[in-house]
């Protein structure tokens, strides 16, 4: 049911933006389709279809700057909204590249691999190129209205948004350091990471992820461009419900003995504050 509303949703916020003359919606799209069909294809020859995940923030980069350059924007402000998107997405996607490269294709992947076997090449292109880009298409629409302001100094709600861009990507980079250390220490194989930002939060992470979206969304806001909302509400969706928490906590709570104990003493996603 929650995925027939969200493919429905989805169809929607498509047409929404097909048909949207205001900002560069059509082109980006263009952008972000050839973009993911040149790396199906490495995918295909590397016969790595996780290779999606590393390039995930590097094309929310990418069309960020595309949609600033179509505007012929020259301002201060619409420079730093670019630099806060490519300082998050770079971060991501070097991230990534050094937690996968070499370490083969992703269980979500050779699973989906295994189950369509001889149909996978083209069953890959449609359930994770065409769909990552479509989401990643609809989520970064926030980013050219964002950009075009007549009022080019900072506003209180542009102010607001780089604050909770700072929280998010501090939850997320301290978070993602301080799991790579933990697991770089061989005593701690099997066990779950329980200390620093992983005693408020089991998925500091995907929390701090989620806060800085809307951070991004906040100068939106500050154009009038409240509509956009649907950005920062799909993105922290997919991060709670379907590809982030979800999914992760089924695989911990069946390969960590300890995990559901710690789940019982530590919020899944919003951090406890006491």
């Amino acid at each position: 049911m929650i995925r027939k509303i969200l493919f429905a949703i989805i169809l929607g916020l498509i047409g929404y933006l097909a048909f949207q003359e205001t900002f560069p919606f059509g082109e980006g799209f263009l952008v972000l389709i050839t973009c993911l069909t040149a790396l199906w294809l490495l995918s295909l020859y590397l016969k790595d279809a996780s290779i999606i995940d590393i390039f995930w923030g590097l094309g929310f980069v990418i069309i960020a700057w595309y949609y600033r350059t179509q505007l012929n924007l020259s301002d201060v402000r619409s420079l730093i909204y670019c630099i806060l998107i490519s300082v998050w997405g770079l971060r991501l996607s070097i991230h990534l590249a050094f937690r996968n490269i070499g370490k083969g294709e992703d269980y979500r992947y050779q699973e989906w691999r295994n189950q369509y076997k001889q149909n996978w090449w083209w069953v890959s292109f449609l359930r994770v190129f065409l769909l990552q880009g479509i989401l990643l298409w609809i989520i970064s629409s926030v980013f050219a209205p964002a950009m075009i302001s007549k009022n080019t100094s900072f506003s209180i709600l542009d102010c607001v948004g780089i604050i909770l861009w700072t929280i998010g990507l501090a939850f997320e980079t301290i978070g993602d350091w301080q799991l790579v250390s933990f697991k770089k220490n061989p005593d701690n194989k099997g066990k779950v990471l329980q200390e620093g930002l992983w005693a408020l939060t089991r998925h500091p992470n995907y929390f701090g992820d989620a806060l800085l979206w809307w951070g991004f969304f906040l100068f939106a806001c500050s154009n009038g461009a409240i509509i956009h909302i649907f950005c920062p509400l799909l993105m922290s969706f997919l991060l709670m419900k379907v590809s982030g928490v979800t999914l992760l906590e089924k695989k911990l709570l069946e390969t960590k003995s300890d995990y559901e104990t710690y789940a019982k003493r530590v919020p899944a996603f919003f951090p406890k504050l006491f």
